[in-house]
């Protein structure tokens, strides 16, 4: 044991306050180190380092208090405990079968002066991946009840990396993302346009290169009673600080907070290969274990919907063209339909029959509640009441009908982000929904939050998106939430939470300018690092007009066909739509097997190749199964791809079916053309994929023989 040692262990025996001695933690294979020291004003910091070289500089750490002295200052360290911890566990569905939980812990109890004496915890997790660290406030005099008015929390980075943003909009992530420079990053024109003046403000989690070949990852794990983070950007030194999404006071409030209460887990994963940050698990090692004891209920799947038809033009949400509606007034048998309300019996019985005939679990179907005349843009307390159907959508015939098919129904909850109506009705309508044989409900919270003008990455909001996952859980309903906060691994907690959207998704190609080739190629470096997404690919009528040749002209997916199936591979989610019509997959029925074949639960993943913002292909092993699915994507430009199958079992042949881009195939001009052959493959085979530009590739591999 070194002096340093000797003297802060006799201090601690004594228990005297600690001055600020440097404390160094070393990850359990060394790779990362990380040092703690107090500031010569008693200011916490950090630094961190992979190997010899810097991931964050120095760094100050702290809570900003409102209306009295901040948990930020004047600190000396008044304990220190150490330990390490490593076990495996398996989650209840994901991409891999197990995971190892590894990592040092370093937790630094801090005091200030008297005569209160305040203490604050900072406590450290050190994986061979990265770091987690959260706040803790222990229960004390003086300081029971608190408000955070912000974070002191720095990430000061020691160059211009390359950045991977979008704007830090408290109300949405639906954004394509900027690839610039960190002195680059300026979102004072996206922000004016919503009347939200925060120039440099971005979201997490952020992807970072740097130029001596890191790859660094910001985020947050286990989001609970807090408001989401947000990053400031400083252009000239590099230096992000943290910026907590606000309530709806305007008093600069954040947070309200009962001590003892710690916040969500601050995260960076790092290394010097881009692969090993999309198979990093440190974020769901972060988050506590499931709550539901018995999972078997859960079940991961894939569904068709009576969904993108309105996207594109074809149908309607709204049973009749008439605006004002009123929700407990209106008599809805009086009213002349439009004929366009695609959530009629008859058409969701198509999607039945298509999804038992192809078997697909189950049948998503918006638009079956009264309220879609007068949802959008008038912000009301009370538009969806979640258990009245129009009048052509029979809920008992369909439930009947679909349940001697063996298909499920799956619930929408649209609330026009009306959250407060929802809560009250909720009880209701998940009764309605056991009664009718629910079991999965997507929810939306499209708009502002009313009445009150809350933001959805807010604490209120945030609270209100794990109450909901709980009170389902205790239903054993599964749920997927659209325009919620982006997901930080609450889905190991609450393994019926199965996806969310939080992201610009699929949808966006139907009716604006579209995502660019790239975006599918940044998303797992960024939004999927938290949790799956539901981003609804297999898109296989990429020229939209042919739907609606007046209202989608010169509209399309900015994808090949090809690339619309890998990303059933690279874009993990238990919960997976088959988005696009069933007359579109009864033209391509060859390609369609894809998505008949591809699993949604996983033994094993490897991710193969990744670079953000370029390509990613990424190979995984069915639930259970020898079988292995790959998938590749490219950006914008044509790629050839070696991939080596080693990770197949010695000795074992294989078929392997490839789903590739046709000649001449081109995201723009010639979007649709593919090509599907097989070859016998073994682990010794090295795959030669030729991607087109904003294409890809899909296989299934499956032994032969057996």
């Amino acid at each position: 044991m070194n002096r340093a040692a000797l003297v802060l262990a006799a201090a601690l025996l004594a228990g005297f306050v600690v001055p600020a001695l440097a404390q160094t933690l070393r990850s359990p294979s060394r790779k990362l180190t990380l040092r703690f020291q107090l500031s010569p004003s008693g200011e916490p910091t950090y630094a961190l380092s992979f190997g010899p070289k810097t991931v964050v500089r120095p760094s100050r750490l702290g809570l900003v208090l409102q209306n009295q002295p901040g948990l930020a200052q004047g600190f000396s360290v008044a304990h220190i405990d150490s330990s390490q911890h490593d076990d495996t566990w398996q989650p209840v569905w994901g991409e891999v079968k197990s995971i190892r939980n590894h990592y040092r812990e370093l937790a630094v109890t801090l005091q200030q002066p008297a005569p209160q004496g305040r203490r604050l915890v900072v406590r450290f997790r050190l994986y061979d991946d990265g770091l987690g660290f959260r706040y803790e406030v222990p229960e004390q005099p003086g300081l029971t009840y608190f408000t955070v008015q912000d974070e002191q929390t720095e990430f000061n980075l020691p160059a211009n990396h390359h950045a991977f943003w979008i704007p830090g909009d408290y109300d949405s992530n639906e954004y394509t993302y900027s690839t610039t420079r960190l002195s680059e990053v300026n979102t004072t024109p996206i922000e004016a346009i919503q009347q939200k003046a925060a120039p440099n403000r971005i979201q997490t989690p952020l992807m970072l290169k740097s130029d001596d070949g890191l790859y660094v990852n910001l985020h947050e794990a286990a989001l609970v009673n807090y408001p989401a983070l947000m990053l400031n950007v400083d252009t000239r030194s590099f230096g992000l600080t943290s910026q907590l999404v606000p309530d709806a006071t305007g008093t600069g409030a954040k947070a309200y907070l009962q001590a003892p209460e710690h916040t969500p887990w601050r995260t960076i994963v790092v290394s010097d290969r881009a692969p090993e940050v999309l198979a990093s698990k440190l974020i769901l090692n972060l988050n506590e274990p499931s709550t539901i004891q018995n999972p078997s209920w859960i079940k991961p799947q894939k569904f068709v919907g009576v969904w993108w038809e309105m996207h594109v033009n074809k149908g309607s949400w709204n049973y009749a063209d008439v605006s004002n509606i009123k929700l407990a007034t209106t008599d809805w048998s009086q009213l002349t339909p439009n004929g366009r309300h695609a959530a009629n019996t008859q058409n969701v019985k198509r999607y039945i029959d298509f999804a038992a005939k192809h078997g697909l679990q189950s049948v998503l179907v918006e638009g079956w509640n009264v309220g879609w005349e007068d949802w959008a843009g008038n912000w009301k307390e009370e538009v969806f009441d979640f258990v009245t159907p129009y009048p052509d959508f029979n809920v008992d015939e369909l439930h009947r009908y679909a349940a001697s098919k063996g298909v499920q129904l799956m619930m929408h909850h649209e609330t026009s982000s009306s959250v407060t109506n929802y809560e009250r009705r909720q009880d209701e309508a998940l009764r309605f929904m056991k009664q009718h044989g629910y079991q999965a409900v997507k929810t939306g919270y499209v708009g502002r939050i009313i009445p009150r003008g809350e933001h959805h990455d807010g604490q209120w909001m945030v609270n209100h998106f794990v109450r909901t996952a709980q009170k389902m859980a205790q239903q054993q309903i599964m749920v997927d939430m659209h325009e919620s906060v982006r997901p930080t691994g609450l889905h190991r907690t609450y393994p019926n939470w199965l996806a969310s959207e939080a992201a610009r998704g699929n949808e966006f190609n139907a009716w604006s300018s579209g995502n660019p080739p790239e975006h599918e190629t940044i998303l797992p470096f960024t939004r999927l690092m938290g949790g799956p997404m539901d981003y609804t690919p297999g898109i296989f009528q990429i020229k939209l007009e042919r739907w609606n040749p007046t209202a989608n002209k010169g509209r399309q997916v900015h994808t090949t066909l090809a690339k619309q199936l890998a990303l059933y591979v690279t874009m993990y989610s238990p919960l997976q739509m088959a988005a696009d019509l069933p007359e579109a997959y009864e033209q391509h029925l060859d390609a369609f097997q894809f998505i008949k074949d591809v699993p949604v639960d996983w033994d094993d993943t490897r991710v193969l190749l990744a670079e953000p913002g370029d390509y990613i292909t990424i190979a995984r092993q069915a639930k259970s199964k020898d079988e292995w699915y790959l998938g590749s994507i490219t950006d914008e430009n044509a790629r050839q791809q070696q991939v080596k199958l080693d990770f197949l079992r010695p000795g074992q042949r294989y078929e392997a079916t490839i789903y590739a881009d046709g000649k001449g195939a081109h995201w723009e001009q010639n979007p649709m053309t593919y090509q599907i052959r097989k070859q016998k493959v073994d682990s010794k085979t090295v795959l030669k994929l030729q991607l087109a530009p904003g294409g890809g590739t899909a296989v299934s591999i499956k032994p032969v023989g057996q």
